[in-house]
């Protein structure tokens, strides 16, 4: 990646300011780009709407990258549920948006578009990029349809473009409407006093694939770095988590003993028994594997969610997770 200029579209989320750091430490001349005012710290940055055609083809004329990475999406299933409109507007549009502007620039640029493991049609078995594409919800519809879009761009005009189909991830600094956060946060919160001892959850018998925000970063920047374009790579652990066995650890984080009950506002009415990935392909072709293990990762959060409120940070109410 030396020296090679790298566009972040959606850097100011949650994977962002991991992958800006990652492709940094490697060489790479990083610009990001978000619909927020700021961006991560120490990059420069451009304030652009992945929605808006002009804006987008604006950003990539001035930049020139030689790749560009789309972080830009509605990336919860339950707010896709609630604004699915949004969610193809962003999700689906801002990518066919992304496709035109690159296709327009001279030499054209290598494109990795990050979906998701959403797209895949339930099963117990692990999952690999072969196995069938059905997504049950509007966020994953939006991601497959990204990736055909990609498909058909690719052919037409000759688009370098990899996908990534991705499953779950954690770390510090993922907003508190996902699970883990939001329960490390509850928990810290109780562990400092400023709660009452009950944590809410939702659906805890279902299991996960969870994977490190730093091991993913890096994945996405190996694939920059080798792959040739046309491929589609799974990035996850390989290890299905049940959620309450993930809970049941940040709980013993606590030195206050926690209730949990059970939110009916936070169990989704069709929920995937078992998502697990696969991640051979990437492994074979480009030697990634996750490094990190995730009680690691979520007593870094719990610690970091204690310190928040050490410091004076106000309680959370239950967090509408995604």
């Amino acid at each position: 990646m030396s020296g090679e200029r790298v566009l972040i579209l959606g850097a100011a989320g949650f994977v962002g300011p991991y992958l800006a750091g990652e492709l940094a430490a490697h060489g790479a001349d990083v610009v990001c780009a978000d619909r927020a005012e700021t961006g991560p710290a120490g990059f420069a940055y451009a304030q652009a709407d992945m929605t808006d055609a002009e804006a987008v083809r604006a950003l990539m004329s001035d930049v020139r990258p030689d790749a560009a990475v789309n972080l830009a999406a509605v990336s919860s299933v339950a707010q896709s549920w609630r604004m699915p409109r949004e969610t193809f507007a962003v999700n689906v549009g801002g990518t066919l948006n992304l496709l035109e502007a690159a296709r327009a620039l001279e030499p054209m640029p290598r494109l990795l578009l990050i979906g998701s493991a959403e797209e895949y049609a339930p099963r117990e078995t692990p999952l690999d990029e072969d196995a069938p594409l059905d997504a049950g919800n509007p966020y994953g519809v939006s991601k497959q349809a990204q990736e055909q879009l990609a498909r058909v761009w690719a052919e037409r005009y000759g688009l370098r473009i990899t996908c990534v189909r991705a499953f779950n991830h954690t770390g510090p600094g993922q907003d508190p409407r996902f699970a883990i956060p939001s329960w490390c946060r509850q928990a810290a919160a109780i562990d400092c006093g400023a709660r009452p001892a009950v944590l809410r959850a939702g659906n805890l018998s279902v299991r996960r694939d969870f994977t490190d925000v730093r091991d993913v970063a890096r994945a996405y920047r190996m694939i920059l770095a080798g792959a040739r374009g046309g491929e589609v790579y799974n990035v996850g652990s390989g290890h299905a988590r049940r959620l309450g066995d993930i809970l049941d650890r940040i709980v013993a984080l606590s030195s206050v003993p926690i209730t949990v009950e059970t939110d009916p506002a936070l169990v989704r009415a069709a929920d995937i028994p078992v998502q697990c990935c696969d991640h051979t392909r990437i492994t074979k072709a480009l030697g990634w594997m996750p490094e990190r293990a995730l009680e690691d990762t979520v007593a870094e959060m719990f610690a970091d969610a204690r310190r928040q409120f050490t410091a004076g940070a106000p309680a959370p109410a239950t967090d509408p997770q995604a």
